[in-house]
């Protein structure tokens, strides 16, 4: 079993998982922290961002080129770039259409994923980066709320960046990261991002996706059994267990003990795993949600109090439910209940209505309202009494007729590089009346900021992260008793922001056994081995079995018989004495226990029982390229020769001929005749009986 990394961000997980020949992705989210480098998108031409200085590299550094005249080569990127930089208060900014960075590609082809597990609406925004134009041929599986949620994300998204378009792209600027100031140097492989897919490569990414229901059990190609289990974070967000026979792996991302609207964890299917991988913690591990709720509320209250606006900055779904439901109740209390909340987006109307419809994925609390009936969500209630008005974006029509100040806005997005976000920003940024409240965590609320310094409003951080925190975690690793556990590497030690709370890092599972780590690009091999595979007998067959005792408890028999293995399903059949076979041949394979034959051919061939040769041992590799050389065979080359495998490259043959403790491949272009005879000389190889 191997784990791939292809993505840097622990809360934006994409992984992949090998076991039992089937390829799984776990989940495919997409980093966005790329796009605080690039300069904010607004809907109309910007006086003070079109007057910020165009950055270029300064005559001090002529001394990082290295070539016969270093002046010209200098001047020659320096006038590439001129125009792909500005500066703003000392920080540098790439003014062209934001880019994204996706998931690493290099280590895993796309086209071999066998399906992909989503957990939730987040983490499934880099999903047309992995299924279109890749070969990918798999199937997606999400439950009903993360495939509609995540539409309305990517919907957005793409309506943000496309109502905004730009004519020019800047590239030049990374080939010169070796002379650009900070944070811009310490970009990640700027020359893998991508700018946005586009909505119709949205619609065909999403088609792939097969909707599932909780505890609902999915047989993966009969090789393995896939489960969603309701993880607690947000509408219809899911853990996912992975098993087999005899071996058991769960997966647990974004998931939540708090209560809240979603529907509770589960956590009894989870116990007692081979392997748990644990990825998606908060990003806010010293920041409390009740806490951080409570100081927006009263941020809120003083910024009205003082006929000031407030500007949330949002996702078009998620928290946001919850801040409607808290901050009007709070206004209530205080004698607001005047002031309107705005929600501007353009899946505005279509999150607020699908929330409503969703009752099975709920909590208890919200599911009762629906059978009284109400509303599970109060924001239905707030939209049919006027107080929470809705928007597709500031210029719909009716807008400027409803809205006055002072007022609360819900618009994203929440990097403020594009969306209505940005023009809110610019109009109220120059009152200090006015606040701007970061409930997000995804960005660094002063970087978002940045591009707009100097900035006269007030800027509020209560960033809101219901994900499981350190210790929820940890208790949560105790109660689950895996056998091994996976994090990221960042996990095992305080965060930057808190490098002395060395409580705020993942514990071993014990002692004796450490913890296995992950980081983006490497691959880890897990310490799970398949020791055991289930096999069926046909009933006929298996009632001719005389077992034979070999002590009390203890009995053996041995088996003769056709293997059949369709869809990962192994069956043992019964042989006819006269059977006809049709197939390449007969192949037969001898344990210390049983004796299997299997079909392999397309010529006709009549098997009777004084015929039947069973083949057993272990394969000599110089006998067998003694008999390559007596059959003629030449030009062959060992190219990989370990204690458990080894492969011979037949060069002239353009074959391969891979070698492994349980099993032979013979890799050889379709050549049918070539294949029989490297299966033959193969053969004779082992004892038989």
């Amino acid at each position: 079993m191997k784990l791939y990394c292809l993505s840097s961000e622990p809360t934006k997980p994409c992984l992949v998982l090998t076991f039992k020949g089937i390829t799984i992705m776990l989940d495919c989210s997409l980093n966005m922290q790329s796009i605080l480098n690039f300069m904010p998108i607004p809907m109309v031409p910007s006086g003070k961002f079109n007057a910020l200085p165009n950055w270029l590299p300064r005559d001090t550094h002529h001394n990082h080129y290295h070539s016969q005249n270093p002046y010209q080569q200098y001047h020659s990127q320096e006038w590439k770039i001129e125009g792909e930089l500005k500066e703003c208060c000392g920080r540098v900014f790439v003014d062209s259409i934001p880019e994204f960075s996706p998931p690493l590609e290099k280590i895993i082809d796309f086209s071999e994923i066998d399906v992909i597990l989503v957990s939730n609406y987040t983490c499934m925004m880099a999903l047309p980066f992995i299924t279109e134009a890749t070969g990918f041929k798999g199937i997606v599986y999400a439950t009903e709320p993360t495939l509609q949620i995540g539409r309305f994300f990517m919907e957005e998204l793409v309506q943000y960046i496309e109502q905004t378009p730009r004519t020019t792209l800047a590239k030049y600027w990374k080939e010169m990261l070796h002379i650009l100031p900070s944070p811009l140097a310490d970009a990640v492989k700027p020359k893998s991002w991508k700018q946005l897919y586009s909505m119709n490569a949205v619609n065909s990414a999403l088609s792939n996706i097969q909707l599932v229901g909780y505890d609902q059990k999915l047989d993966i190609y009969g090789a393995l059994t896939v489960t969603p289990i309701s993880s607690g974070y947000c509408l219809g967000s899911s853990n996912w267990l992975i098993s087999c026979e005899h071996e058991k792996v769960a997966y647990v991302s974004g998931s939540s003990t708090l209560t809240t609207h979603p529907r509770p964890m589960e956590q009894t299917t989870l116990k007692h795993s081979d392997v748990l991988i644990l990825t998606g913690l908060t990003q806010t591990p010293t920041a409390n949600p009740d806490t951080m709720l409570g100081e927006l509320c009263m941020a809120v209250a003083m910024t009205l109090r003082s006929s000031g606006c407030v500007l949330i900055p949002c996702y078009p779904s998620g928290v946001v439910y919850d801040l409607f439901e808290c901050l009007s109740t709070h206004l209530d209390k205080i004698g607001l209940t005047q002031i309107p909340l705005f929600f501007v987006s353009p899946v505005a109307e279509s999150s607020l209505a699908y929330s409503n419809i969703l009752a099975e994925w709920l909590s208890t609390n919200k599911q009762n309202k629906v059978y009284l009936p109400e509303e599970p969500f109060p924001h239905g209630f707030l939209v049919k009494n006027a107080r929470l008005k809705h928007f597709t974006s500031i210029w719909q029509g009716g807008f400027s007729t409803e809205y006055r100040q002072p007022c609360v806005v819900f618009c994203g997005h929440p990097s403020l590089r594009f969306g209505d976000a940005v023009h809110f920003v610019q109009l109220w940024g120059n009152n200090p009346q006015h606040t701007i409240i970061f409930t997000e965590p995804d960005f660094p609320y002063l970087e978002a900021l940045a591009p707009y310094q100097p900035l006269a409003m007030k800027a509020v951080h209560c960033p809101i992260d219901t994900s499981l925190n350190f210790t929820q975690a940890n208790k949560l690793i105790r109660d689950l008793k895996p056998d091994n556990l996976v994090i990221p590497e960042c996990y095992t030690q305080p965060p930057y922001t808190a490098p002395h709370r060395l409580d705020l890092i993942i514990e071993p599972v014990a002692p004796e056994k450490p913890l296995i780590t992950f980081r983006r690009g490497e691959v880890t091999k897990l310490p799970l081995k398949r020791s055991k595979s289930r096999i069926f007998i046909e009933p006929k067959l298996a009632s001719s079995i005389i077992p034979s005792q070999i002590r009390p408890g203890l009995s053996l028999a041995s088996i003769t018989g056709e293997l059949e293995i369709k869809d990962n399903v192994y069956t043992i059949k019964s042989i006819e004495p006269q059977q006809q076979l049709i197939g390449r041949g007969k192949r037969k394979i001898q344990d210390a226990s049983s004796s299997v034959d299997t079909k392999d051919s397309k010529d006709g061939e009549n098997l009777k029982e004084k015929d039947l040769r069973h083949e057993y041992g272990n394969i000599d590799i110089q006998e067998l390229l003694h008999k390559f050389h007596q059959e003629g065979i030449h030009g062959f080359k060992v190219t990989n020769n370990t204690p458990t495998s080894t492969s011979i490259h037949l060069q002239d043959e353009d074959t391969l001929v891979h070698i492994s403790e349980n099993s032979t491949h013979i890799f050889c272009n379709g050549n049918q005749s070539l294949r029989k005879k490297l299966r033959l000389i193969v053969m004779q190889c082992l004892k038989h009986f």
